[in-house]
This record gives structure tokens, sequence and C-alpha cells, in this order.
């Protein structure tokens, strides 16, 4: 691949994107990595080539995409022959994250249940548990919901977008 540079407002959008992000006690690399991925015009980024764009140190990107893989926000891609780590985003990124996020929700329910087995029942401590518990099994089954209803406005969107557009350009 040819040698990537971005250009000033890339750069801009990269860090608004993780000082928004940053407001949700995110950490700030992680949306760097998204950022980044979603705004080059490549199917996925090494992860040198993430480190050189984002002048940041080997560690830090390969804490980062570790954790943005287990969470579901990237994935990683082999390259056959080649050893390096390679990273892409789909071009859903909030709909995979939120598919994937029902597994977490379900590991917090599963914890919070072990919890409530270590506790003496009645009282407030079962109470917080229980609503908590509650909490995360109701979100994990209305993600499934929200994740339909996400993908039906996406694509109509994108039929709007779509039909309101040239003719010509799918051959840009």
């Amino acid at each position: 691949m040819t040698e990537l540079e971005l250009t000033t407002g890339q750069r801009v959008f990269v860090e608004q994107f993780a000082l928004a992000w940053q407001t949700t006690m995110s950490n700030r690399m992680e949306a760097r990595i998204i950022a980044l991925l979603m705004i080059v015009d490549r199917p996925y980024l090494s992860s040198g080539e993430i480190a050189t764009l984002l002048a940041a140190s080997a560690g830090s990107v390969s804490t980062a995409t570790r954790h943005l893989s287990e969470v579901g926000f990237i994935h990683r891609v082999a390259i056959a022959g080649d050893r390096s780590y390679y990273f892409a985003v789909e071009d859903d990124v909030w709909g995979g994250f939120l598919a994937s996020e029902r597994g977490y929700l379900r590991m917090l329910s599963a914890a919070i249940s072990v919890g409530m087995d270590e506790i003496e029942p009645g009282g407030l401590p079962q109470r917080r548990l229980r609503n908590a518990r509650n909490y995360m099994t109701w979100l994990a089954g209305y993600h499934t919901k929200m994740l339909s209803d996400w993908e039906a406005y996406r694509d109509a969107e994108l039929a709007e977008e779509q039909a309101l557009a040239p003719e010509d350009a799918d051959e840009r």
C-alpha cells in the first residue's frame, strides 16, 4: 500500500471524536483508533500504521486495539504470510457494537447473580443487585429490538440517499 497521511481536517476529526468519546469516561486512545479507522479510505490498517498516524506508542495502540476487539468495535484482519496485526472497522460499527454488547450484558448479569448468592436475603444489597441484574436482562433483550429498529432506519436512509444520488455515484 502507498504511504498514508492524514489531512489537517482528518486530524481535527480524529481529535474531536476522541474528545467527545472521552466525556463518557471512555479511553481517548480507543476513540482515536475508531475515528481513524472510520476516516481512512482503506479496508484495514496495521498496528504500525495506526501508531504512526496517531503519533502513539505501539503499546498504547496494542492495549486499545485489544479492548476494542473484545467489545466489538473493531476486528483483526489476517493477511496471508504477514505476521503484523491489522485492524478494521465495519461499515456499521455502531450496529455491530450494539449486537456484541449483549454478550457483555449477559456476563455482567451473571456476575451480579454471583454477588446475590453472597448476600443475606432481604435488605438493600439484595434489592440493589436484583435491580441491577434485572436491568441488564431487560437491556440485553431491548438491544435486540434496538438493533432491528436501527437496521431498518439505516437501510431506509441508505435507500433514500441512493434514490437522490446521481446514477453515476457508484462509479466514483
